[in-house]
């Protein structure tokens, strides 16, 4: 994979049209750069033409900032949120989800063939939302002195990104529904935790955390939306099509709890979240 970038400026000519003006924000290093020019395309994104051709960037993607250190997941260290430290280190990791997640969306709507205008517009859409949240956690890490990039984190969600590059329904299949739809499972866990905590800022963090559950439903369910679309367009039964997707691309299995209100309002069939809750067919005794 690149290098990520550290250049602030997009180096393409991104003229008044959806895709090029969104490979231009994933192309940005900076973050606040890049949510400003998130919040930007989707206030003017239903005026927009959208190109039948992708433009080709001419950066490595996605743009981000040298920090934070990028490290293998084991390596990510773990703290108590009942330290100051702590509770900084634990929004940290979830701002670096949210700013993953804005280049996410952004690839989305800029790289994919052949998709409805609705399409497009469903991923700017989330962008915005996503960096939205990324802001929420910013200024939360602030009032704890501390900015995103000061801990270090893992990239595990960008490396599904290139992994299903070539592959729109693989993307839908495992990031929106899968990596992302983590988020349902994990926010009311890691809620509880910071009530334990019961300090101001911990509670300042549930609060942000309802924020991003409930747009996360919304995000989850775009997914869902466009994975069964394009299903549908290729002749593919959905359920049966990501158990082969979840081997190709050697995508996590999900362990419980699972948030089944969650899931079920993000658009998970009956037939999907019994699997999802079945025992594995080879359990220990």
């Amino acid at each position: 994979m690149p290098a990520p970038s550290t250049d602030t400026s997009p180096h393409l000519t991104a003229g008044p049209e959806l895709r090029g003006l969104a490979l231009a924000a994933l192309a940005l290093a900076d973050p606040q750069a890049k949510t400003q020019a998130v919040q930007a395309l989707h206030a003017q994104a239903h005026a927009l033409p959208i190109a039948e051709r992708a433009p080709v960037p001419d950066l490595p993607l996605p743009g981000r900032p040298a920090r934070p250190l990028l490290v293998h997941p084991a390596r990510v260290p773990r703290r108590s949120p009942f330290k100051p430290e702590g509770l900084a280190a634990l929004l940290h990791a979830i701002a670096h989800i949210e700013f993953n997640a804005i280049n996410l969306a952004l690839d989305a709507a800029w790289r994919f063939e052949g998709m409805p205008r609705e399409f497009h517009l469903d991923w700017v859409r989330v962008a915005a939302e996503e960096a939205y949240h990324f802001g929420l956690l910013v200024q939360l890490l602030a009032d704890l002195g501390h900015a995103y990039g000061d801990f270090a984190a893992h990239d595990n969600l960008w490396t599904m990104c290139t992994r299903t590059q070539d592959d729109g329904v693989a993307r839908m299949a495992l990031v929106p529904r899968t990596l992302e739809a983590r988020g349902l499972d994990a926010t009311p866990q890691i809620q509880e935790r910071l009530r334990a905590v019961s300090s101001p800022m911990a509670l300042r963090a549930v609060d942000v955390l309802a924020i991003i559950l409930r747009d996360e439903v919304g995000h989850v369910a775009i997914g869902n939306h466009w994975y069964r679309w394009l299903c549908a367009r290729d002749g593919l039964d959905p359920v049966a099509h990501y158990a082969v997707l979840v081997e190709r691309h050697d995508a996590p299995r999900l362990h419980p709890p699972f948030n089944r209100a969650a899931r079920e309002q993000a658009g998970f069939s009956d037939d999907e979240l019994a699997l999802l809750l079945a025992p594995p067919l080879h359990a220990s005794p």
